[in-house]
């Protein structure tokens, strides 16, 4: 809508239309406001529930539904093909669906030869590539531009979508676009998964994961994005596709065992803090814990497979007194948290009177708080685990915390030299 075109957005969800109709976003993502503003302010960006559409649906018709993941490990595509009954239903010509929904590679093509077989309709796979908490500037400034087609004609129109964006763009069949989706977001959780497993060995022989970090990532076939070590990923991303990769693999007669590994490592990840203040305070039974960020990561609210939620869930269930702060995602975690955590206003009442505090994600608001207060706020033995390596340890051990990172030599003091641990 923003660079010209009518938009109509549909959904099966009232309310949701008539909150996008009052200028309401269910959801905060950086600049995304603004630009809804704009839209309905200029005429160029309506909204519609589904039973109220009785007009043309356009030249584009893109989908946009959810695509969970079963408890199997398959990809629920009911969303998908209600949507494409749907729209195959509202006779709508030569229109070309667009799908923007993440779905398994070779979805497209069976959906082309059944829901849509006898139609005039065109059918163009437009992966998204867009960020939670960077998702505006993802739109406008993308990395590539990916149309999996089965006709130039479609092409063309989807190719007009996107006058004046710059950015690379690849053409390919439907379902290779499907498999550079599902490709990207399992590399990208390979990465996140290896540097992992090179900061626990950091953690046994007394290296530093930031040193390392910045040594590899110095190689140009490397580089530095996804190589922070941490907590794991989380969203509704990674996780969701990267399961779903791995069972299409196995039905497929591949064992794809990298993939495999990859989730183990990350299941193990966000539990890294529960270890730690295990071997800290023995019994967690009444130990009062302050877990900072909720969100699975900043410039976002959304906590679908955050690693926040399994620590204070397991947290709860030793017996542990725990209080939680996120800038954004309290509304989202009242529904989700055990209802003995105590939600905070902000981190320092947080972290009063915690024991031990936990930061899962480095919100600027969290990373760049007071910490010497929240240090004065807390009480013995301030032990700090910083579940994304994002704070300085030298400081917060001299504010008097008992702080322990993910992949960092465990300095026991201000002054001290590392300490080579090997078990």
């Amino acid at each position: 809508a923003a660079t010209g075109h009518d938009v109509l957005g549909i959904d099966v969800d009232a309310g949701k239309v008539e909150a996008y109709r009052r200028d309401i976003i269910p959801g905060y993502e950086p600049g995304l406001s603004d630009l809804v503003h704009e839209a309905l302010t200029r005429g160029k960006l309506r909204f519609m529930h589904t039973d109220e559409v009785a007009e043309s649906l356009g030249e584009v018709v893109l989908v946009t539904t959810g695509t969970p993941v079963t408890d199997a490990g398959t990809v629920d595509l009911s969303q998908v093909e209600s949507a494409l009954f749907w729209i195959k239903g509202k006779q709508p010509g030569e229109s070309v669906i667009t799908m923007k929904s993440t779905v398994p590679p070779g979805t497209g093509v069976r959906l082309v030869e059944t829901v849509l077989r006898d139609t005039s309709l065109k059918y163009v796979s437009n992966p998204e590539f867009l960020r939670e908490g960077q998702a505006v500037q993802d739109w406008f400034h993308p990395d590539r531009i990916v149309i999996g087609r089965a006709d130039d004609q479609a092409m063309n129109v989807i190719e007009a979508l996107y006058d004046g964006i710059e950015a690379p763009k690849m053409i390919t069949d439907i379902t290779s676009a499907e498999m550079i989706k599902y490709a990207s977001n399992a590399f990208l959780a390979t990465k996140i998964s290896f540097i992992n497993e090179i900061a626990a060995l950091c953690d046994r022989l007394g290296a530093t994961i930031d040193d390392v970090s910045r040594g590899i990532a110095l190689d140009p076939r490397i580089s530095s994005s996804f190589l922070g070590a941490g907590m794991g990923y989380g969203g509704s991303c990674f996780p969701k596709d990267v399961r779903a990769l791995d069972q299409l693999a196995s039905t497929n007669n591949h064992d794809f065992e990298l993939l495999r590994s990859v989730i183990t490592v990350n299941n193990r990840q966000r539990l890294l803090p529960l270890y730690a203040l295990r071997e800290r305070f023995g019994t967690l039974s009444g130990v009062r814990v302050s877990v900072l960020g909720v969100a699975f990561k900043p410039n976002t609210d959304d906590v679908r497979e955050a690693p926040s939620l399994d620590l204070i869930r397991a947290l709860v269930s030793e017996g542990a007194q725990v209080s939680a702060f996120d800038p954004k995602a309290m509304p989202a975690a009242r529904s989700v948290v055990p209802t003995s955590v105590h939600l905070a206003s902000d981190p320092l009442e947080c972290a009063d009177s915690a024991q031990a505090i936990v930061l899962v994600t480095e919100w600027p608001e969290i990373v760049n708080a007071d910490w010497e207060e929240i240090a004065g706020r807390s009480r013995p033995p301030r032990f700090l685990f910083d579940g994304r390596n994002a704070l300085d340890p030298r400081r917060m051990r001299a504010y008097g915390f008992d702080y322990q990172g993910v992949g960092r030599a465990k300095v026991r003091s201000a002054g001290d030299r590392l300490q080579v641990g090997i078990q």
